[in-house]
């Protein structure tokens, strides 16, 4: 049984939804986004998930985008990434972790040896936001051979006749951008989750992640009472981002306040249901 695997099954026996907050690795350095990384645990979240700095982030909304600049500048690479990843399993055996990004730097890299080195380093999952089904024989079998799982995308605008063939091959969990558009933009309301998300269970069994748009502890409840988990990333980076100097550096307490934030959102949904 995978990480991702098992802390999903450990969930649903305590009858509860997670926690899925989203660092993004060297923002605004590394010594920050491994302290944010470090505290997460302790702080609520259940799963963790690492963005992977990319120069043409299609999908992110500004928040994000901007944080990609801070960490390319800071020097991020997927090499360093992946250390961050490693430093943290040397102290957190449980937690799983989740790599969200793009294609590109992946192929750069090669697929097959960022497979291999992704589960060398203690990675669980990847989300690669522009890898659609149709080419997904890039990455999967490399993540197949070291057991990494995929984790498959599915829109609002993905029709019954399309989504069998989006969640082929998909394994760990389902993540449901719950509103068209780019990240951090809006918010799906509660009636258009009961009834998005039954639609999905028909056609699997794994569990729902709703991203994309949760960004306070009111909203996460209300994700958590309709799917398995709640995904929250621009509010994090918006907090993240407040705390920074004029020169871009974090100032005293900031990774605290942000800590602070992933522990109101993580009472929400332990209380949601």
């Amino acid at each position: 049984m995978s990480r991702i695997e098992a802390r999903f099954a450990a969930l649903r026996a305590e009858g509860r939804a997670a926690l899925i907050p989203f660092v993004e690795a060297f923002d605004p350095d590394g010594a920050t986004s491994a302290a944010l990384l470090a505290g997460m645990p302790a702080a609520g979240a259940d799963l963790i998930e690492i963005g992977m700095p990319f120069t043409d982030p299609m999908a992110d909304g500004p928040t994000i985008q901007a944080a990609g600049k801070r960490a390319l500048r800071a020097g991020a690479k997927l090499a360093k990434i992946l250390g961050m990843v490693r430093d943290f399993r040397a102290a957190d055996a449980a937690t799983p972790i989740i790599l969200m990004g793009y294609l590109n730097p992946i192929l750069s890299y090669g697929p097959a040896r960022f497979c291999a080195d992704a589960a060398a380093a203690g990675v669980d999952g990847l989300i690669v936001v522009d890898l659609p089904p149709e080419e997904a024989e890039l990455l999967a079998p490399h993540a197949a051979a070291h057991g990494l799982d995929i984790i498959r995308l599915v829109a609002p605008t993905t029709d019954d006749a399309r989504l069998p063939l989006v969640l082929q091959g998909s394994s760990g969990f389902i993540y449901y951008v719950s509103i068209t558009g780019i990240t951090g933009t809006r918010t799906a309301s509660a009636e258009h989750l009961a009834a998005a998300i039954p639609r999905i269970r028909r056609v699997s069994r794994l569990p729902i992640a709703v991203g994309f748009g949760v960004r306070t502890p009111e909203q996460a409840a209300v994700v958590a009472r309709a799917a398995d988990a709640a995904v929250v990333a621009s509010a994090l980076i918006d907090t993240l981002a407040a705390g920074l100097d004029a020169e871009g550096r974090a100032g005293p307490g900031l990774v605290g306040r942000v800590l602070d934030q992933v522990r109101a959102l993580a009472d929400a949904v332990r209380t949601a249901r």
